[in-house]
């Protein structure tokens, strides 16, 4: 009798963790983050040494009678070093998560260096060490300008570094239903925002036609699996894809080896600013914060809106004045365009603007329409050939638009705020566009400093940004539109 010889092959090891007990421990999960916050916070105390020495040497030309000298203040500035990156570090300014909007770094900067500067004095009066008044403010002047800027520079570079592919974290999306597709293309549409998707995790897990998404989900182990055999170290999980339970046991299992969990909402377009999340119970409950364009804050803007535009139109009115007498001399029409535009609350208004075009513009809009860039409701052609030679340079350096500095002090119009629109857009708004309304359009606004002036997506985009202004407006908003409205004037982005 022949004896055959079988051998047993051993059952290959199930990679299911039903216990986050029995899981193995997390693997070490480096990426390029660490030296780029190591060289940022590197930066930071370079650029804090170098505002301090500035504000030292500004205060002995301001106050050459204080006693102190710049040695002993220089000594200060040492001593007081170690405390900064203690400072920022509490105000989260090393937390990509905490900074995505540039004003948010702004918010937070400017409480580190308040917070610094009360532990500078309180450590000059431990040490029996006389600091004046007038250094207090020059440093702390220098260091807002200094530290500012070395952020907007770090900022850019981060941006570019981005694009290029590097400094990007990747990240598998758990569920694909709509709130999931969602994050996906807000991922894949922005490369600065540090992601790179790699998947949805239900559909690199499925094994079996048909099976469900939500049991997947359910087996956290499959999950860390996975995210270990491609090297993932985020996972951004859509709630509205899996019940509570089991969301509780995969943020759990994940956070336990090592994976970052990022929970998306339903919301869109909301202002982080206005989310307070606080406890109800065992339930961890999202308030959102009403927008107040009423009472005081509307008081400030108004009059924030005629301090400025006085100044302004005071200032500027060299330019203005030139800008006109070219166009009367170059074209022999009428220096000033008016044209009815829709305000707030649907009231109508003649918009004021520096003629850019030839005198019978309007008539020829009609042979020109088949020539649009864009796919909905606004007209743009890159080479217009209504515009005059004059009226080309006054519109790449937004001179055209000064006039409606008077709309402002009429109370018109307003510094920042929507783009003021034409009757005939209005006509074609979808209802919540509408909304739009319950501002008052400006000069300069959240659309306007995107420099998206063109493109397939023009209508979307301006749509959607001047909705999030309107619902998510406050005075330091308004700050930073203007802001960033200067260099992009003179960078003359998306100008035509």
């Amino acid at each position: 009798m022949t004896t055959t010889d079988t051998t047993t092959t051993p059952a290959a090891p199930v990679l299911l963790y039903p216990d986050t007990r029995t899981m193995p421990p997390a693997p070490a999960r480096t990426t390029t983050l660490n030296g780029s916050k190591l060289t940022l916070v590197l930066a930071d105390l370079l650029t804090v040494i170098s505002a301090m020495v500035v504000g030292s040497w500004i205060n002995t030309r301001v106050n050459p009678l204080d006693p102190t000298t710049g040695r002993e203040y220089l000594g200060l500035v040492l001593v007081s070093l170690p405390l900064w990156p203690i400072v920022f570090t509490s105000q989260l300014l090393y937390r990509a998560r905490f900074l995505t909007r540039r004003m948010d770094e702004v918010n937070r900067l400017i409480r580190g260096i308040a917070f610094g500067m009360l532990l500078t004095a309180a450590l000059s009066t431990l040490l029996k060490f006389p600091i004046g008044r007038w250094w207090l403010v020059s440093t702390t002047t220098s260091l807002l300008v200094m530290l500012t800027a070395e952020r907007l520079i770090a900022r850019r570079l981060f941006d570019r570094a981005r694009s290029r592919g590097t400094m990007i974290r990747s990240v598998l999306i758990a569920g694909r239903n709509a709130e999931g597709r969602l994050v996906r293309e807000v991922l894949d549409s922005d490369p600065s925002l540090g992601y790179r998707f790699e998947g949805f995790a239900e559909d690199l897990m499925q094994t079996e036609p048909g099976q469900s998404s939500l049991a997947l989900l359910g087996d956290p182990g499959r999950l860390i699996e996975l995210a270990d055999r491609m090297g993932v170290n985020s996972v951004i999980v859509a709630a509205t894809a899996i019940d509570v339970g089991s969301s509780n046991r995969l943020i759990r299992a994940l956070t336990e080896h090592g994976i970052h969990v990022e929970l998306s909402s339903t919301l869109c377009d909301i202002a982080s600013g206005r989310l307070t999340i606080r406890p109800v119970g065992r339930v961890p409950m999202m308030h959102i914060e009403p927008v107040q364009r009423t009472g005081w804050r509307a008081r400030a803007k108004r009059t924030f809106d005629i301090v400025i535009a006085s100044a302004a139109l005071l200032a500027l009115s060299p330019i203005l004045l030139t800008a006109m007498l070219l166009v009367k001399l170059t074209d022999q029409g009428p220096m000033l365009f008016t044209q009815d535009r829709v305000g707030r609350d649907g009231n109508l208004f003649s918009m004021i603007k520096i003629r850019t075009m030839v005198v019978d513009a309007e008539a020829k809009l009609a042979e020109l329409r088949d020539q649009n860039e864009t796919t909905g409701i606004l007209f743009k052609v890159k080479d217009d050939p209504r515009i005059t030679k004059v009226g080309k340079w006054l519109r790449k350096l937004s001179i055209d638009e000064l006039p409606q500095l008077i709309n402002v002090l009429k109370g018109e119009m307003s510094l920042v705020g929507p783009r003021p629109a034409l009757t005939s857009e209005v006509e074609q708004w979808n209802p919540e566009l509408h909304n739009r309304l319950r501002a008052q359009p400006g000069i300069t606004g959240m659309w306007q400093v995107s420099g998206r002036n063109g493109g397939d997506d023009h209508d979307a985009t301006y749509a959607q940004l001047d909705l999030y202004y309107v619902d998510n407006w406050n005075l330091v908003t308004d700050l930073g539109i203007l802001l960033r409205t200067v260099p992009v004037v003179f960078g003359r982005k998306g100008q035509y």
